[in-house]
């Protein structure tokens, strides 16, 4: 049985249009996904917290007192972590958050992503979405007449007019075909293919 991904709205003029079960039509992998996304999200992490330990501070070359008969608890540098000032006892230091997943994973899991987002009916084509002019007013009538509240649109190249009009429309994002990831096809209510994005994803994901 061949799959294909429906029409964003009998108004569109783009069809239901067949695509391949290598991309389309993968089971959902729960384990997958989660360790993709995981990896994802930990690459986007700072990972540049800093602070100073003993060594680190300025100061604390030598002994502030004599160790003993002077009444006072014995010390041997100013630059302790007991002292104001002084260092951190398990001072944080940069570092890479980035978690190895393979290539071969990752297409993996994007597969099982939008095969899932088709089988929940998540996923339409639309070649009337991309607006010829930069405007925000002409996105959002579009957007209003095929009943879209909140969705992904992804097309093969992202154009400026595209860019421009849906940067102030809430819960609107714009991605390619070849940077789209896969928190982004999860956390949108509908993702919205053009046809040169569908060839574009199982050229990259087949």
């Amino acid at each position: 049985m061949s799959l294909e991904i429906p029409s964003i709205s009998e108004n569109d003029s783009a069809e239901a249009i067949s695509v391949s079960e290598t991309v389309f039509g993968q089971p959902f992998n729960e384990a997958l996904i989660h360790q993709v996304v995981t990896a994802y999200l930990a690459r986007k992490r700072g990972g540049n917290s800093a602070q100073k330990n003993r060594s680190d501070v300025r100061g604390g070359g030598s002994k502030p007192w004599r160790q003993k008969g002077n009444g006072r608890a014995r010390a041997g540098t100013a630059s302790s972590p007991i002292w104001r000032s002084g260092g951190v006892t398990f001072a944080a230091r940069p570092r890479n958050y980035g978690q190895k997943v393979n290539r071969k994973m990752y297409r993996a899991g994007m597969r099982s992503i939008l095969s899932e987002l088709l089988r929940q009916g998540r996923l339409v084509v639309s070649e009337n979405i991309v607006p010829g002019q930069p405007k925000t007013r002409v996105l959002a009538e579009k957007l209003r007449d095929y009943n879209i509240s909140g969705a992904l649109i992804v097309i093969d190249s992202v154009t400026p007019e595209l860019d421009l009009a849906s940067r102030n429309i809430p819960r609107i994002s714009v991605n390619s075909a070849l940077t789209v990831d896969p928190v982004g096809l999860l956390s949108a209510k509908t993702v919205i293919l053009t046809k040169q994005a569908v060839g574009s994803l199982e050229e990259r994901l087949g």
